[in-house]
């Protein structure tokens, strides 16, 4: 008898490290760019807008909106969340820090 393989395609291939450590990078840089649209739509903000309030290019916004910034400055990233009202809080434990 034929022994079924009940992992699926993808978790298949996630159990490649090296694939796992490529899709991870990727997913990150994509869960940054939903951010940052999920921000500006709730506050009804366009890319002029926020880089205006938030003193930074317009074409860094729209690069983050479009993925094609892989990495952002953490400054730019504080000034956009700034902008949009929220702040950065990092939490370990009982500690917690507001950036």
């Amino acid at each position: 008898m034929k022994k079924i393989n009940k992992l699926s395609t993808f978790d298949q291939m996630m159990e490649n490290s090296d694939f796992k450590a490529k899709f991870d990078q990727g997913y990150q840089e994509f869960l940054l760019s939903e951010l940052l649209i999920s921000l500006m739509e709730n506050d009804q903000k366009s890319v002029r807008q926020l880089a205006k309030e938030a003193n930074i290019s317009p074409s860094v916004i729209q690069d983050i909106r479009s993925g094609k910034q892989k990495d952002i400055k953490i400054s730019n990233f504080l000034q956009v969340i700034k902008a949009c009202g929220y702040k950065l809080i990092l939490e370990k434990g009982e500690n917690r820090i507001s950036l």
